[in-house]
């Protein structure tokens, strides 16, 4: 196969230096040919003729020798997305890491959400935590950021040298508690010789609907969803917002809904995407899962209510995400921010089967370090 590799390269550099060919046959049986009449033809057409047959012969040789890449394969090299971390909620548990998600696209590193063991998955998926330029927060919630003071610190202590940006709602505040929380660290390694101030390297956007970021790779657009509502005079109201947000990357539209109740904005942010990441909840197996470990008796009536509240309005069931993404025609779902079961062996199969009433495409359930 070398050889014959090697026979093909020798003659596309042949046709591309104007010789002329007539070739039947190549390996696995694969044939095109046809001798190009360039006598009868003028100046422009012979020209146009020989281009076209010789784009036409070098396309058949790479595919028959198998060297050729097909679109899917050279889309999924341009981008990739790791699921860093798919458990849902602030229950540490054995076996996933909390929110976070890993964009990759021609080789540079975008991060959607950070929530605890975010650092360390991007260092078992293989890339350098370092190269993270680009964070993208859905939330404020501690499930989807209590791992950027990790990373923030890491990246300072190993020397990135070009600073990190974080867009979102609310991220100035958790920049802010972030430096604050690390400035004693911070103040303890001047003395071992590292000066920079990290001000200086990390800086947060608190950003509003719409375009949030673009460069040549990305287009990022963020709409606000439903997961937080705030009634007027409580400490949040006015200042904090949940986004999801839309990557558009060569060949590929990934969308990150974040946590999010049903809502039309989202499907429409969602039309035609080749990847719908999304949460998933059933608000009876957290309360179940509540129960067993007595959070669920720790809170008031009135508490119980609201959460109750909370988890139906706020969050998405399976029924909730197939109909959405039969909506918006999205080519393929990856259910993530799975929330806490009493079983500790849950495949949440029943995820899949309920949100296929309504959504005919390809679903699956995400695992850490899983790629896509």
């Amino acid at each position: 196969m070398v050889e014959d590799q090697a026979d093909n390269r020798q003659i596309i550099r042949d046709m591309l230096a104007g010789t002329d060919y007539e070739i039947t046959e190549v390996e696995n049986g694969a044939a095109f040919g046809g001798r190009v009449d360039i006598q009868t033809q003028t100046g422009e057409e012979r020209m146009l003729a020989r281009t076209t047959w010789i784009m036409s012969a070098i396309a058949s040789l790479l595919l028959a020798t198998g060297t050729f890449p097909s679109y899917a394969e050279s889309t999924s090299q341009i981008t990739k997305v790791i699921t860093l971390g798919t458990r849902g909620g602030p229950l540490p548990t054995k076996d996933r890491a909390q929110s976070s998600n890993l964009l990759v696209v021609n080789d540079t590193l975008y991060l959607i959400d950070a929530g605890d063991g975010a650092t360390r998955r991007i260092v078992q998926a293989g890339y350098d935590f370092r190269k993270v330029g680009k964070i993208f927060i859905t939330h404020a919630h501690s499930d989807h950021t209590a791992g950027l003071a990790t990373l923030l610190v890491s990246q300072w202590e190993y020397q990135r040298a070009e600073p990190t940006d974080i867009y979102g709602s609310g991220v100035e505040a958790l920049l802010k508690g972030a430096l604050d929380y690390l400035t004693p660290n911070a103040e303890i390694r001047w003395a071992e010789g590292k000066r920079r101030a990290m001000a200086d390297t990390f800086h947060a956007h608190d950003v509003k609907p719409g375009l949030v970021y673009q460069d040549a790779n990305v287009k990022v657009t963020a709409v606000e969803n439903t997961h937080f509502h705030f009634e007027p005079g409580t400490p949040p109201y006015g200042k904090y917002k949940s986004y999801s947000y839309r990557f558009e990357t060569p060949g590929r539209v990934v969308l990150f809904t974040g946590d999010t109740g049903p809502t039309d904005a989202v499907t429409e942010l969602a039309k035609g995407a080749d990847l719908y990441l999304t949460e998933v909840t059933s608000p009876e197996d957290v309360v179940e899962a509540y129960k067993k470990n007595g959070t669920w008796q720790a809170k008031t009536g009135a508490e119980q209510e609201e959460f109750l509240r909370h988890m139906h309005e706020e969050h998405c069931t399976p029924e909730d995400v197939g109909k959405m993404a039969a909506k918006a025609d999205v080519k393929a779902i990856v259910m993530t921010h799975l929330g806490p079961s009493v079983n500790p062996n849950d495949d949440y199969q029943r995820f899949i089967d309920a949100a296929k009433k309504y959504y005919s495409g390809p679903i699956t359930l995400a695992k850490d370090l899983m790629q896509f």
